[in-house]
């Protein structure tokens, strides 16, 4: 396993009582959110939403507590998806069609839970299912957001689609488009959610490593031809890692308490010092917009 002084987190923790599913995330990327995203569909997708309690602390609330119990009640649990690094509750119901939204932030967690099981302390949402279940959304440093979005008076439809584009879904014109003229570095446009969305630490490195392209090259600088590698590679790396379950580096399991294995694939995150695997020069750590940063001085130009 890798460490960083930036980790990434995401774990389903111990369980608290029998049967409660526990999600949770730090710093998470489109990866572990897809995770966690789908293990979340598998069980609740379906079931009924009866009624919401909200905690008095307004931080965790982008959305007024009104507005959020009012959407969400009454509504059947349709779909639970990934748009970005926000989990993102599709919700039907004989009123308008809506959105529950979900950001983690550093230390927000998802729980799955029977009614009865004891509330954790900083439990900020309770979400009472017809099934006899609850979702609890409990974020100790309440940097974590929830919101909801319905369909409007003329009959728009609600569609959360996040702040950037979706980067498994990218064409290369409209990537080329994103870094075009753009003076910032490379990674640090890799990271700026209203680009791409979804992207960070770790795939940003790996992808830029894949692609043999130095992290502080100037985006706008970079030729098309370099453009289309790195799209290839940024697009490779999160489907492996989708595919590999996300990257344990600290307690992260899937939903199915398994360990995700794209650590395992890591060429230079969190390697600093160690040997490339391609020309044994050892990895250098900088930093780029804030933020740790792998590279490998002969393999990345």
């Amino acid at each position: 396993m890798t460490f960083n002084d930036n980790v990434t987190r995401i774990a389903l923790q111990s369980l608290p009582q029998p049967d409660a599913i526990v999600f949770s995330a730090s710093v998470p990327e489109l990866p572990e959110v897809e995770t966690i995203a789908n293990g979340l569909d598998r069980r609740v997708a379906g079931d009924h939403i009866d009624s919401v309690w909200l905690g008095s602390k307004p931080e965790p609330l982008k959305s007024p507590a009104k507005e959020i119990a009012k959407t969400l009640e009454g509504t059947r649990i349709e779909k639970v998806r990934r748009v970005g690094k926000h989990i993102v509750f599709d919700l039907a119901s004989g009123k308008q069609p809506a959105q529950w939204i979900v950001h983690l932030g550093m230390s927000g967690r998802l729980l799955v839970t029977e009614a009865s099981a004891d509330i954790a302390p900083h439990t900020h949402a309770i979400v009472k299912l017809s099934s006899g279940r609850e979702v609890r959304f409990v974020d100790p440093r309440r940097f974590g957001r929830l919101s909801v979005t319905r369909a409007d008076k003329n009959g728009k439809p609600a569609g959360f689609t996040g702040p950037g584009s979706e980067p498994l879904g990218i064409d290369f014109d409209l990537f080329v488009s994103l870094f075009r003229k753009r003076k910032t570095p490379i990674k640090a446009a890799l990271l700026n959610q209203k680009l791409l969305h979804g992207v960070g630490n770790i795939y940003a490195d790996e992808s830029l490593y894949r692609a043999g392209i130095r992290p502080r090259r100037r985006a706008g600088q970079l030729t098309r031809d370099e453009l289309k590698r790195l799209h290839y590679a940024v697009q490779t790396v999160l489907q492996e890692a989708i595919a590999l379950g996300g990257s344990s580096v600290s307690d992260y399991v899937d939903a199915s308490g398994e360990e995700g294995f794209f650590q395992l694939q890591h060429r230079v995150y969190g390697r600093t010092n160690a040997y490339c695997y391609v020309c044994n020069t050892p990895i250098k750590r900088i930093v780029v917009a804030g933020r740790g940063t792998h590279y490998c001085p002969k393999c990345q130009k």
